[in-house]
């Protein structure tokens, strides 16, 4: 876009050469100019962002969410992590302990969570387990075990609370460039009502659908199996249900399609890490695992596992220095049937061994 002040002087020379003389900058007329000048200037900026609009390619926020509508895409909302949080008593309970639904804990980052469900510490017992998600939408609530201890009130006869394993499928609004990505490849992949696009597609049209593979020909001939995950893995019996429903009302005549939950494949990941100065090994450790917990979501279904992708996520965790993946020690294969999962996330300081 032209500089404020080319356009003033373009102004001010055709002025010239219309009336024949050239007003002092600090005239009358060149004031009026040089605000006239600030408005084509707004304008031209106004174009050019209305073009960026126009086209998926630059478009942004509600405008690509506009571009999206028209290829039957939606952006995917922001997800809430699931989990379970444990209640204990010191010792076995004298009596029933009653804990209410929406009972709140949080970490040491006030990333909070809220149980599920109402729960009971029965009489003589020192827990209790149950369901719990994260209070806000986000990926910020993938926590790690043990990261949540803290409750400003504790149920009566309750005195500690945590999580015993990771809270997880947290997942962010989907972004732009997400997003973009997807109405593009939806331009070079087109919808027959019969291929493999059409019904990913169609799968894909569910909010908590993350991702969806279809398979022709799995079963022979005229069969489609169309694979599914969500953010938090795979999907519940529920919700396949809902997919095959709606895929059976507009499936091509005598084809055969099923909906089905991914194979989960386990990686385990093993690194060593070394602590910028003013962080510790067990700081880094923890802020490791919860950005590996926080790319094994759902989205990987039928991605390859790329070691330089695990790398490049502890390299990027903020307070380490370095850093060497011992495991996976070779790209792992994954097919369009099979979700990639965590499994154990052993981290060691370079050069001792030791876990941190």
């Amino acid at each position: 876009m032209e500089e404020l002040r080319t356009i003033y002087e373009r102004m001010r020379a055709v002025f010239a050469e219309e009336t024949g003389f050239v007003p002092n900058d600090g005239s009358d007329m060149m004031v009026r100019l040089y605000a006239l000048a600030a408005e084509v200037q707004s304008l031209l900026a106004q174009a050019d962002w209305v073009l960026d609009q126009s086209f998926p390619q630059t478009a942004q926020g509600q405008y690509l969410d506009y571009h999206a509508e028209t290829r039957a895409l939606a952006r995917l909302p922001a997800a809430k992590a699931a989990g379970g949080l444990r209640f204990s008593a010191p010792s076995a309970a004298v009596t029933d302990y009653e804990i209410d639904a929406g009972s709140v804990a949080m970490t040491s980052a006030g990333v909070r969570f809220e149980t599920a469900e109402k729960a009971t510490l029965r009489k003589g017992e020192t827990s209790v387990d149950v369901p719990a998600r994260a209070v806000e939408a986000g990926a910020k609530g993938n926590a790690i075990a043990g990261a949540v201890h803290i409750m400003s009130v504790y149920p009566v006869g309750i005195t500690q609370c945590t999580n015993p394993e990771a809270f997880s499928g947290g997942s962010d609004e989907e972004s732009d460039e997400k997003l973009r990505e997807r109405v593009l490849e939806s331009y070079k992949r087109l919808p027959n009502g019969a291929n493999a696009a059409f019904y990913e597609q169609e799968a894909m049209r569910f909010p908590s659908v993350a991702a969806a593979k279809a398979v022709g020909r799995a079963r022979g001939i005229g069969t489609v199996d169309v694979y599914v995950s969500t953010h938090a893995g795979a999907p519940e019996e529920e919700l396949l249900g809902e997919i095959r429903a709606a895929l059976q009302k507009k499936r091509e005549i005598a084809v055969d399609v099923e909906i089905k939950a991914p194979t989960e494949k386990t990686i385990n990941v093993s690194a060593e890490l070394t602590a910028e100065q003013g962080w510790t090994m067990q700081e880094i450790t923890g802020a490791a695992t919860a950005a590996l917990q926080a790319y094994f979501t759902g989205e990987r279904l039928g991605e390859p596992v790329y070691t330089a992708k695990l790398a490049s996520i502890l390299y990027g965790v903020e307070g380490v220095k370095n850093c060497h993946l011992l495991a996976p020690d070779e790209d792992v294969g994954i097919s369009a049937t099979e979700l990639p999962v965590l499994g154990t996330v052993t981290i060691t300081e370079i050069g001792t061994g030791e876990d941190a």
